[in-house]
């Protein structure tokens, strides 16, 4: 069960989340899963029951209330953003599933440069000597997936101190320039598309 691919760029994202619930809302048994790679301008977005406590301070960044789980989390460019719109009942996998595949594909990617990673229980995501590298957060509507994750490769770091990232106070974020990978963001979006394909065709029927 292939994947439609799409590089989106550089993409605000009010439009993006639109056109991904437009897409959500338009799929049938017969449409295509796709993956959407892109980056964002700088912006902060706060889950379906994410606390606004968790802005510590107006650093000037917009803040979108948005639909999928999780607390508050930073987009902003030099982070590859992978957006999963999958018909998770076509591939035969669940919610918690999804999240171990995807977390899963940035596990490998990131072994591929001898880096070990790690998955917390209870607190989704991809973490390197407890410092978080990706994010994750899901949608799911009439067996619909969207939303997806983050990878942090090399970006500006600093919005992430007006934030408790995820919701955890004191959480330290890190990127793949920090941790000792050269790669571009070209090449580890490739890299990053192929895991999570690979990881996802495993539950395909």
């Amino acid at each position: 069960m292939s994947f439609v691919v799409r590089r989106l760029g550089l993409v605000d994202y009010l439009p993006t989340w639109q056109a991904m619930r437009d897409f959500t809302a338009q799929r049938d048994a017969e449409t295509p899963d796709e993956l959407w790679l892109l980056q964002h301008p700088p912006v902060y977005t706060l889950g379906l029951a994410g606390k606004p406590e968790h802005l510590l301070r107006d650093s000037g960044i917009p803040l979108v209330k948005t639909d999928r789980g999780g607390q508050i989390t930073y987009h902003g460019p030099g982070q590859i953003v992978a957006y999963l719109l999958l018909d998770v009942q076509r591939r035969g996998i669940g919610v918690k599933e999804l999240v171990r595949r995807m977390e899963q594909a940035v596990i490998d990617l990131l072994a591929d440069y001898g880096v070990v990673a790690e998955r917390r229980e209870k607190a989704p995501g991809v973490y390197v000597n407890g410092a978080k590298i990706a994010a994750l957060g899901l949608k799911v509507k009439n067996s619909g997936s969207y939303h997806g994750l983050a990878l942090n490769v090399d970006m500006d770091l600093t919005p992430y101190a007006a934030i408790n990232p995820c919701g955890y106070a004191g959480l330290r974020v890190t990127q793949t320039r920090d941790v000792g990978i050269a790669d571009n963001i070209a090449t580890l979006t490739d890299t990053l598309a192929q895991y999570l394909t690979d990881n996802l065709q495993a539950t395909a029927k």
